[in-house]
Protein backbone atom coordinates (compact mmCIF):
# COMPACT_ATOMS: atom_id res chain seq x y z
CA UNK A 1 0.00 0.00 0.00
CA UNK A 2 1.44 3.08 -0.71
CA UNK A 3 2.39 5.98 1.84
CA UNK A 4 0.00 8.74 2.66
CA UNK A 5 0.61 11.93 4.47
CA UNK A 6 -1.53 12.92 7.42
CA UNK A 7 -3.90 15.16 6.57
CA UNK A 8 -4.15 18.50 9.07
CA UNK A 9 -6.88 19.75 7.84
CA UNK A 10 -7.71 22.96 5.59
CA UNK A 11 -7.59 25.33 8.56
CA UNK A 12 -6.50 25.85 11.94
CA UNK A 13 -8.84 27.86 14.19
CA UNK A 14 -8.03 30.53 16.86
CA UNK A 15 -9.85 32.99 19.10
CA UNK A 16 -8.88 37.00 18.39
CA UNK A 17 -9.70 39.49 20.76
CA UNK A 18 -12.49 40.70 17.77
CA UNK A 19 -13.79 36.83 17.59
CA UNK A 20 -13.34 33.81 16.02
CA UNK A 21 -11.04 33.53 12.60
CA UNK A 22 -8.95 31.19 10.57
CA UNK A 23 -6.02 30.65 9.10
CA UNK A 24 -4.22 28.17 7.13
CA UNK A 25 -2.43 24.95 8.65
CA UNK A 26 0.53 24.07 7.97
CA UNK A 27 1.46 22.32 4.56
CA UNK A 28 0.76 19.04 4.27
CA UNK A 29 4.35 17.22 3.66
CA UNK A 30 5.46 14.12 1.33
CA UNK A 31 7.93 12.67 -0.59
CA UNK A 32 6.84 13.03 -4.17
CA UNK A 33 3.63 14.93 -5.07
CA UNK A 34 2.36 13.45 -8.39
CA UNK A 35 0.07 15.16 -10.50
CA UNK A 36 -2.17 13.76 -12.91
CA UNK A 37 -3.92 10.24 -12.24
CA UNK A 38 -4.12 8.75 -15.67
CA UNK A 39 -1.72 6.00 -16.72
CA UNK A 40 1.57 8.07 -16.35
CA UNK A 41 0.55 9.03 -12.71
CA UNK A 42 -0.97 5.55 -11.81
CA UNK A 43 2.01 4.43 -13.39
CA UNK A 44 4.61 6.60 -11.58
CA UNK A 45 2.47 6.17 -8.09
CA UNK A 46 2.55 2.26 -8.27
CA UNK A 47 6.09 1.99 -8.96
CA UNK A 48 7.01 4.85 -5.60
CA UNK A 49 4.39 2.83 -3.54
CA UNK A 50 6.47 -0.75 -4.40
CA UNK A 51 9.59 1.45 -3.79
CA UNK A 52 8.19 2.68 0.04
CA UNK A 53 8.57 6.56 -1.51
CA UNK A 54 5.90 8.43 0.89
CA UNK A 55 3.67 10.57 -1.79
CA UNK A 56 0.33 11.83 -3.06
CA UNK A 57 -1.25 11.90 -6.07
CA UNK A 58 -3.29 14.98 -7.25
CA UNK A 59 -6.35 14.95 -10.06
CA UNK A 60 -7.79 17.29 -10.98
CA UNK A 61 -11.33 14.93 -12.05
CA UNK A 62 -13.48 12.90 -9.72
CA UNK A 63 -11.80 9.62 -11.33
CA UNK A 64 -8.85 8.12 -12.93
CA UNK A 65 -8.25 7.85 -16.94
CA UNK A 66 -10.62 11.12 -17.35
CA UNK A 67 -8.66 11.47 -20.99
CA UNK A 68 -9.70 7.95 -22.00
CA UNK A 69 -13.06 8.14 -20.72
CA UNK A 70 -13.83 11.36 -22.89
CA UNK A 71 -12.45 10.04 -25.83
CA UNK A 72 -14.68 8.81 -29.17
CA UNK A 73 -16.29 6.01 -28.78
CA UNK A 74 -14.44 3.96 -31.24
CA UNK A 75 -10.80 4.78 -30.03
CA UNK A 76 -8.66 1.14 -29.29
CA UNK A 77 -5.16 0.95 -28.65
CA UNK A 78 -2.58 0.95 -31.09
CA UNK A 79 -0.25 -1.13 -29.45
CA UNK A 80 -0.66 -4.98 -28.13
CA UNK A 81 -2.54 -5.75 -25.20
CA UNK A 82 0.76 -7.58 -24.19
CA UNK A 83 3.17 -4.31 -24.56
CA UNK A 84 0.23 -1.92 -23.08
CA UNK A 85 0.57 -3.06 -19.36
CA UNK A 86 1.53 -0.73 -16.75
CA UNK A 87 4.25 -1.72 -14.10
CA UNK A 88 3.15 -4.75 -11.78
CA UNK A 89 0.53 -5.63 -13.23
CA UNK A 90 -0.34 -7.04 -17.02
CA UNK A 91 -3.43 -5.97 -18.68
CA UNK A 92 -6.22 -9.07 -18.33
CA UNK A 93 -5.18 -11.93 -20.39
CA UNK A 94 -9.19 -11.91 -21.77
CA UNK A 95 -8.70 -8.31 -23.39
CA UNK A 96 -8.55 -8.60 -27.21
CA UNK A 97 -5.64 -7.80 -29.18
CA UNK A 98 -5.76 -3.75 -28.92
CA UNK A 99 -8.22 -2.64 -26.55
CA UNK A 100 -10.86 -0.45 -26.60
CA UNK A 101 -11.12 2.87 -24.82
CA UNK A 102 -13.64 1.51 -22.32
CA UNK A 103 -11.37 -1.51 -21.77
CA UNK A 104 -8.53 0.65 -21.01
CA UNK A 105 -10.30 2.77 -18.91
CA UNK A 106 -11.57 -0.60 -16.77
CA UNK A 107 -8.03 -1.15 -16.60
CA UNK A 108 -6.70 2.09 -15.49
CA UNK A 109 -9.60 1.31 -12.26
CA UNK A 110 -8.26 -2.01 -11.51
CA UNK A 111 -4.73 -0.59 -11.58
CA UNK A 112 -5.46 1.77 -8.81
CA UNK A 113 -7.33 -1.10 -6.96
CA UNK A 114 -4.95 -3.24 -7.00
CA UNK A 115 -1.56 -1.33 -6.13
CA UNK A 116 -3.77 0.55 -3.17
CA UNK A 117 -3.33 4.00 -5.12
CA UNK A 118 -5.89 6.34 -3.48
CA UNK A 119 -5.35 10.05 -5.80
CA UNK A 120 -6.80 13.56 -4.15
CA UNK A 121 -9.31 13.56 -6.48
CA UNK A 122 -10.74 17.02 -7.36
CA UNK A 123 -7.58 19.08 -6.63
CA UNK A 124 -6.19 20.52 -9.06
CA UNK A 125 -2.56 22.29 -9.28
CA UNK A 126 -2.86 25.85 -9.55
CA UNK A 127 0.82 26.56 -8.62
CA UNK A 128 3.73 24.37 -8.40
CA UNK A 129 7.02 26.28 -7.63
CA UNK A 130 10.39 25.63 -6.13
CA UNK A 131 11.34 26.96 -3.06
CA UNK A 132 14.43 27.67 -0.64
CA UNK A 133 14.93 23.56 -1.63
CA UNK A 134 11.25 22.21 -2.03
CA UNK A 135 8.81 22.10 -4.18
CA UNK A 136 5.50 23.74 -3.12
CA UNK A 137 2.51 22.69 -4.49
CA UNK A 138 -0.83 24.52 -4.19
CA UNK A 139 -4.72 23.48 -4.97
CA UNK A 140 -7.65 25.70 -4.14
CA UNK A 141 -7.70 22.99 -1.45
CA UNK A 142 -4.52 22.39 0.33
CA UNK A 143 -0.77 22.84 0.24
CA UNK A 144 1.87 20.67 -0.40
CA UNK A 145 5.80 20.49 0.09
CA UNK A 146 8.19 17.64 -1.58
CA UNK A 147 11.34 17.00 -2.81
CA UNK A 148 9.98 15.83 -4.99
CA UNK A 149 7.35 16.30 -8.01
CA UNK A 150 6.08 14.29 -11.47
CA UNK A 151 4.21 16.13 -13.41
CA UNK A 152 2.33 13.28 -15.55
CA UNK A 153 -0.72 15.31 -17.24
CA UNK A 154 0.26 14.56 -20.69
CA UNK A 155 -0.50 15.63 -24.02
CA UNK A 156 -3.86 15.69 -24.55
CA UNK A 157 -4.62 18.06 -21.57
CA UNK A 158 -5.66 21.08 -23.45
CA UNK A 159 -7.24 21.07 -26.78
CA UNK A 160 -5.60 22.94 -29.44
CA UNK A 161 -7.60 25.10 -31.63
CA UNK A 162 -6.13 27.04 -34.76
CA UNK A 163 -8.10 29.49 -36.10
CA UNK A 164 -9.30 30.37 -39.61
CA UNK A 165 -10.47 33.04 -41.55
CA UNK A 166 -14.44 32.71 -41.51
CA UNK A 167 -14.59 30.20 -38.98
CA UNK A 168 -16.96 32.36 -36.61
CA UNK A 169 -19.59 32.53 -39.89
CA UNK A 170 -20.16 28.99 -39.86
CA UNK A 171 -23.70 27.45 -39.50
CA UNK A 172 -22.94 24.06 -38.83
CA UNK A 173 -21.51 21.68 -36.20
CA UNK A 174 -17.48 22.59 -35.87
CA UNK A 175 -16.34 20.93 -32.77
CA UNK A 176 -12.64 19.58 -31.47
CA UNK A 177 -12.17 15.88 -31.90
CA UNK A 178 -11.69 15.95 -28.11
CA UNK A 179 -16.29 16.35 -28.26
CA UNK A 180 -16.43 13.88 -31.40
CA UNK A 181 -18.51 10.86 -29.74
CA UNK A 182 -19.70 8.95 -32.16
CA UNK A 183 -21.06 10.01 -36.49
CA UNK A 184 -24.37 8.17 -36.20
CA UNK A 185 -25.89 12.69 -36.24
CA UNK A 186 -24.04 12.78 -39.54
CA UNK A 187 -25.63 10.20 -41.28
CA UNK A 188 -26.05 11.01 -45.20
CA UNK A 189 -24.23 14.49 -44.29
CA UNK A 190 -20.94 15.54 -45.90
CA UNK A 191 -18.33 15.97 -42.96
CA UNK A 192 -14.93 17.42 -42.86
CA UNK A 193 -12.34 15.93 -40.46
CA UNK A 194 -9.12 18.54 -40.30
CA UNK A 195 -6.44 16.56 -39.46
CA UNK A 196 -4.71 13.45 -40.70
CA UNK A 197 -3.36 12.36 -37.40
CA UNK A 198 -4.21 8.70 -35.68
CA UNK A 199 -7.64 10.87 -34.55
CA UNK A 200 -8.44 11.86 -37.30
CA UNK A 201 -8.15 9.06 -39.32
CA UNK A 202 -10.09 7.20 -37.26
CA UNK A 203 -12.92 9.49 -36.88
CA UNK A 204 -13.24 9.47 -40.82
CA UNK A 205 -13.56 5.55 -40.54
CA UNK A 206 -16.49 6.23 -37.97
CA UNK A 207 -18.06 8.85 -40.50
CA UNK A 208 -18.11 6.47 -43.05
CA UNK A 209 -19.05 3.11 -40.94
CA UNK A 210 -22.23 5.06 -39.54
CA UNK A 211 -23.42 6.07 -43.18
CA UNK A 212 -21.46 9.91 -43.44
CA UNK A 213 -19.59 11.41 -46.15
CA UNK A 214 -16.59 12.21 -44.99
CA UNK A 215 -13.54 14.46 -46.44
CA UNK A 216 -10.47 14.67 -44.48
CA UNK A 217 -8.09 18.01 -45.49
CA UNK A 218 -4.90 17.21 -45.39
CA UNK A 219 -2.47 20.13 -45.02
CA UNK A 220 1.16 18.93 -45.13
CA UNK A 221 2.67 16.15 -46.69
CA UNK A 222 2.43 12.85 -44.01
CA UNK A 223 3.78 9.34 -43.38
CA UNK A 224 1.43 6.32 -43.47
CA UNK A 225 2.41 3.08 -42.24
CA UNK A 226 0.23 -0.35 -41.22
CA UNK A 227 -0.98 -1.35 -38.04
CA UNK A 228 0.21 -4.86 -38.78
CA UNK A 229 2.47 -6.65 -41.34
CA UNK A 230 1.69 -10.24 -41.75
CA UNK A 231 0.16 -10.62 -38.61
CA UNK A 232 3.14 -8.93 -36.98
CA UNK A 233 2.30 -5.51 -34.91
CA UNK A 234 4.81 -2.81 -36.46
CA UNK A 235 5.59 -1.29 -33.07
CA UNK A 236 6.83 -4.81 -32.14
CA UNK A 237 9.12 -4.25 -35.45
CA UNK A 238 10.27 -0.97 -33.57
CA UNK A 239 11.07 -2.55 -30.52
CA UNK A 240 13.32 -4.86 -32.47
CA UNK A 241 14.36 -1.60 -34.68
CA UNK A 242 14.86 0.62 -31.67
CA UNK A 243 19.04 0.30 -31.19
CA UNK A 244 19.19 0.64 -35.29
CA UNK A 245 20.05 4.13 -36.14
CA UNK A 246 17.17 6.38 -37.80
CA UNK A 247 17.99 6.03 -41.33
CA UNK A 248 18.68 2.68 -41.34
CA UNK A 249 15.72 1.69 -39.79
CA UNK A 250 13.84 4.07 -42.02
CA UNK A 251 15.52 2.39 -44.98
CA UNK A 252 14.99 -1.25 -43.72
CA UNK A 253 11.00 -0.93 -43.14
CA UNK A 254 10.55 1.66 -46.41
CA UNK A 255 9.71 -1.86 -48.87
CA UNK A 256 7.89 -3.02 -45.95
CA UNK A 257 5.62 0.10 -46.13
CA UNK A 258 5.25 0.00 -49.65
CA UNK A 259 4.24 -3.44 -50.15
CA UNK A 260 1.42 -2.95 -47.23
CA UNK A 261 0.21 0.56 -47.55
CA UNK A 262 0.99 1.17 -51.55
CA UNK A 263 1.38 4.65 -53.07
CA UNK A 264 -0.36 7.34 -51.01
CA UNK A 265 0.88 9.78 -53.53
CA UNK A 266 -2.00 7.98 -55.83
CA UNK A 267 -4.87 9.05 -53.43
CA UNK A 268 -3.62 12.60 -52.98
CA UNK A 269 -1.76 12.45 -50.21
CA UNK A 270 2.24 14.32 -50.16
CA UNK A 271 4.85 11.98 -48.47
CA UNK A 272 7.39 13.21 -46.19
CA UNK A 273 10.66 13.54 -47.34
CA UNK A 274 12.00 10.80 -44.22
CA UNK A 275 10.34 8.25 -43.02
CA UNK A 276 8.54 7.08 -40.17
CA UNK A 277 11.24 6.42 -37.56
CA UNK A 278 12.38 9.61 -38.12
CA UNK A 279 9.46 11.17 -38.05
CA UNK A 280 9.11 9.76 -34.72
CA UNK A 281 12.51 10.28 -32.92
CA UNK A 282 13.78 13.36 -34.57
CA UNK A 283 10.93 15.08 -34.53
CA UNK A 284 8.32 14.14 -31.95
CA UNK A 285 5.40 13.33 -34.18
CA UNK A 286 3.72 9.72 -34.93
CA UNK A 287 2.79 8.66 -38.36
CA UNK A 288 -0.27 7.80 -39.06
CA UNK A 289 -0.94 3.82 -38.05
CA UNK A 290 -3.08 2.76 -40.52
CA UNK A 291 -6.05 0.52 -39.41
CA UNK A 292 -8.13 1.42 -42.64
CA UNK A 293 -8.20 4.47 -43.41
CA UNK A 294 -5.99 4.41 -46.64
CA UNK A 295 -8.61 1.31 -48.02
CA UNK A 296 -11.75 3.71 -47.12
CA UNK A 297 -10.02 6.41 -49.54
CA UNK A 298 -9.23 4.36 -51.96
CA UNK A 299 -13.02 2.65 -52.20
CA UNK A 300 -14.19 6.26 -52.49
CA UNK A 301 -15.53 5.97 -48.68
CA UNK A 302 -13.37 8.68 -47.71
CA UNK A 303 -12.56 11.91 -49.71
CA UNK A 304 -8.83 13.68 -49.54
CA UNK A 305 -8.67 17.60 -49.83
CA UNK A 306 -5.60 20.10 -48.99
CA UNK A 307 -5.16 22.26 -45.87
CA UNK A 308 -8.36 24.40 -45.18
CA UNK A 309 -7.92 28.44 -46.76
CA UNK A 310 -10.58 29.78 -44.85
CA UNK A 311 -14.44 28.60 -43.66
CA UNK A 312 -17.57 29.82 -45.21
CA UNK A 313 -21.23 29.85 -43.67
CA UNK A 314 -21.75 26.48 -45.78
CA UNK A 315 -18.55 25.03 -45.79
CA UNK A 316 -14.54 25.59 -46.86
CA UNK A 317 -12.47 26.99 -49.12
CA UNK A 318 -9.30 25.04 -49.41
CA UNK A 319 -5.99 25.50 -50.57
CA UNK A 320 -6.26 24.56 -54.34
CA UNK A 321 -9.52 26.95 -54.30
CA UNK A 322 -12.00 24.27 -54.32
CA UNK A 323 -15.11 24.88 -52.29
CA UNK A 324 -17.37 22.40 -50.81
CA UNK A 325 -19.99 22.37 -48.64
CA UNK A 326 -20.60 20.32 -45.12
CA UNK A 327 -23.10 19.63 -42.54
CA UNK A 328 -20.12 19.43 -39.86
CA UNK A 329 -16.58 19.91 -39.33
CA UNK A 330 -14.68 18.00 -36.44
CA UNK A 331 -10.79 20.09 -35.71
CA UNK A 332 -8.67 16.70 -35.68
CA UNK A 333 -5.83 19.11 -33.99
CA UNK A 334 -4.18 17.60 -31.42
CA UNK A 335 -3.71 19.10 -27.82
CA UNK A 336 -1.12 21.16 -25.93
CA UNK A 337 0.34 20.38 -22.56
CA UNK A 338 0.14 23.74 -21.63
CA UNK A 339 2.20 23.31 -18.45
CA UNK A 340 3.23 27.42 -17.81
CA UNK A 341 -0.36 27.48 -16.31
CA UNK A 342 0.40 25.90 -13.01
CA UNK A 343 4.84 25.49 -13.52
CA UNK A 344 6.06 28.28 -12.27
CA UNK A 345 9.56 27.31 -14.33
CA UNK A 346 8.01 25.67 -17.44
CA UNK A 347 9.89 27.81 -19.80
CA UNK A 348 13.02 26.01 -18.40
CA UNK A 349 12.36 22.79 -19.42
CA UNK A 350 9.60 23.01 -21.97
CA UNK A 351 10.28 23.90 -25.74
CA UNK A 352 8.36 26.14 -28.16
CA UNK A 353 5.27 24.18 -28.14
CA UNK A 354 5.27 23.37 -23.98
CA UNK A 355 6.08 20.16 -24.50
CA UNK A 356 9.06 19.01 -21.71
CA UNK A 357 12.37 18.54 -23.51
CA UNK A 358 13.46 15.54 -21.68
CA UNK A 359 10.32 12.99 -20.09
CA UNK A 360 11.23 10.44 -17.41
CA UNK A 361 14.05 12.10 -16.35
CA UNK A 362 15.35 14.66 -13.97
CA UNK A 363 14.92 18.11 -15.30
CA UNK A 364 15.18 20.60 -12.68
CA UNK A 365 16.33 19.53 -9.64
CA UNK A 366 13.42 17.09 -8.06
CA UNK A 367 11.00 18.03 -10.62
CA UNK A 368 10.43 14.85 -13.32
CA UNK A 369 7.75 14.45 -16.46
CA UNK A 370 6.50 11.30 -16.73
CA UNK A 371 4.07 10.49 -20.14
CA UNK A 372 5.84 12.88 -22.78
CA UNK A 373 8.25 11.20 -25.04
CA UNK A 374 6.88 10.13 -28.53
CA UNK A 375 8.09 6.35 -28.87
CA UNK A 376 7.70 4.28 -31.51
CA UNK A 377 6.96 1.49 -29.78
CA UNK A 378 3.61 2.99 -27.93
CA UNK A 379 3.20 5.70 -25.50
CA UNK A 380 2.05 2.96 -22.55
CA UNK A 381 4.93 0.94 -22.81
CA UNK A 382 6.69 3.73 -22.67
CA UNK A 383 5.70 4.85 -19.73
CA UNK A 384 5.87 2.23 -17.73
CA UNK A 385 9.59 2.43 -18.39
CA UNK A 386 9.61 5.98 -17.44
CA UNK A 387 7.89 5.85 -14.67
CA UNK A 388 10.39 2.62 -13.00
CA UNK A 389 13.07 4.84 -13.78
CA UNK A 390 11.79 7.74 -12.44
CA UNK A 391 10.77 6.00 -9.06
CA UNK A 392 13.87 4.35 -8.71
CA UNK A 393 15.99 7.49 -9.25
CA UNK A 394 13.53 8.98 -6.39
CA UNK A 395 13.91 6.04 -3.60
CA UNK A 396 17.85 6.13 -4.31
Amino acid sequence: MPHSPSRQGLYCWALHSDGIFDYPAKPMQTNTVVIGASAAGLATAGCLAQAGVDHVVLEQRAQVGTAWRNHYERLHLHTTRDLSGLPHLPMPAHFPRYPAREQVVEYLEGYAARLGISPHFGEAAVSVRRENGTWKTETEKEEYTSENVVVATGYTRIPHLPSWPGQGQFLGDLIHSSQYKNGDAYRGKNVLVVGFGNSGGEIAIDLAERGAFPTIAVRSPVNVVPRDFLGVPILAVGIVMGAVPTKIADAMVKPLVAGVVGDIEKLGLRKLPYGPNEQIREHGRIPLLDIGTIDLIRQGKIEVAPGVRRFTETGAIFEDDTERRFAGIVLATGYRPKLSEFLHDAHQVTDELGVPTKSGHETLPGLYFCGFYVSPTGMLREIGIEAARIAERIAN
